[in-house]
């Protein structure tokens, strides 16, 4: 993989960095995402027949990884164009990919991602969101929680999980459940946490779908699901860096400006030396982000499972790190509104939590990577 980025790669980050600044802190959430959709930052991982710019998942963690360092993180491209778009793309009908992609790429249709359940948490082997065919129809029973902008989405791509009727065990599979349809509600789950993008629980209460709302191959089982998978932990870990980026450099700008005992406190090696370490966390985490992206885009699933869990890890616990020290450089002030920091504290630790926590992740490299015996 190259260890340097592309002269495209620096422009679109210097170019998207510029509108995340115009935008800043204070975005209209609404606004932003209309204007990166015009400038087709939305859609640059999407093929280029659909409407979008014909890149990847290396391009689209830049577009977010730059607005999330401006202060303006758009969450709802972890969901919309990198997994949906991305699951679509690869294994959706013509049909599918001619009704959804050019929305997804001009930013005026938005899909929705539907995998955890209250009792399944981790083990997606647990779901119990069943489809049963009704003659050619499909009927899918189930509930979800923590599903990010439902209210936002035309859609949600529902994991759910059909009877093989050769071993009678049940396999997972992917459909487009649209919003209006009979029997899906929702009701937003009460945040402490204030984003733009709330948080849904669902019940799915004998929709019924279409033949058609399947989504690629019925027998493809994990390999269609972890084709989504892998983009949202390389795109949480884009987020994740993003967001320490942000909250390192208000802290920096601080230490620079902020002077007590006639030299700015950056000048103590206590201020700046955990700074340092900072940046060079999050420094660490966006290469192996990039790896991940970089096997992910080459089409090595395998090797990019891997990458991706490592780079949500590594910039989880970078951003949080970054997070918390940026704060204490600040002392007082940052806890205050006027300087945006606050609010982060508990914004950072969503990388260490979700879509999968660093614990699982630590049960995957120890079983996956290592060898070691399985512990669940």
């Amino acid at each position: 993989m190259p260890t340097t980025e592309t002269d495209e790669h620096k422009a679109l980050r210097a170019a998207v960095s510029a509108l995340g600044k115009r935008h800043g802190r204070d975005y209209d959430r609404e606004q932003l995402w209309s204007e990166a959709a015009k400038l087709g930052y939305l859609g640059v991982n999407l093929p280029e027949e659909y409407g979008g710019g014909g890149g990847g998942i290396s391009e689209l963690s830049i577009v977010l990884e730059e607005l999330g360092a401006a202060g303006c993180p758009l969450l709802m491209m972890v969901v919309s164009p990198a997994i949906c778009g991305t699951v679509i793309a690869r294994f959706g009908t013509e049909e599918q990919k001619r009704d959804w992609l050019p929305g997804i790429a001009e930013g005026t249709r938005t899909m929705a991602f539907g995998i955890t359940e209250p009792d399944a948490g981790s083990n997606s082997h647990r779901i119990t969101t069943t489809a049963r065919r009704d003659g050619t129809d499909w009927l899918l029973t189930g509930r979800k929680v923590f599903i990010s902008g439902v209210d936002l989405a035309d859609a949600t791509l529902i994991v759910g999980r059909t009877e093989d009727s050769r071993t009678g065990r049940l396999k997972p599979c992917l459909f487009i459940v649209p919003r209006d349809a009979d029997g899906f509600t929702r009701r937003r789950i009460d945040m402490e946490l204030q984003a733009a993008e709330k948080q849904f629980e669902l019940t799915l209460d004998d929709v019924r779908l279409p033949a058609e709302a399947l989504v690629g191959d019925e027998d493809a089982g994990l390999l269609q699901l972890f084709a989504g998978l892998n983009p949202e932990r390389i795109m949480t870990a884009a987020f994740a860096i993003g967001m320490g980026r942000y909250a390192l450099a208000r802290a920096i700008e601080y230490a620079r400006e902020r002077t007590v005992w006639d030299a700015p406190i950056g000048a103590h090696q206590a201020i700046a030396h955990p700074l340092a370490q900072a940046h060079i966390d999050l420094e660490l985490a966006r290469l192996m982000m990039q790896k991940a992206a970089y096997l992910y885009d080459a089409g090595d699933d395998v090797g990019a499972g891997e990458a991706a869990n490592m780079a949500k890890y590594a910039a989880g616990e970078a951003c949080v790190r970054a997070v918390d020290q940026s704060v204490h450089t600040l002392g007082g002030n940052g806890l205050t509104r006027e300087f945006g920091l606050a609010s982060l504290i508990t914004a950072a630790r969503v990388a260490r939590i979700a879509p999968v926590s660093r614990e699982m992740i630590l049960n995957y490299v120890s079983h996956q990577t290592l060898g070691l015996p399985k512990s669940y």
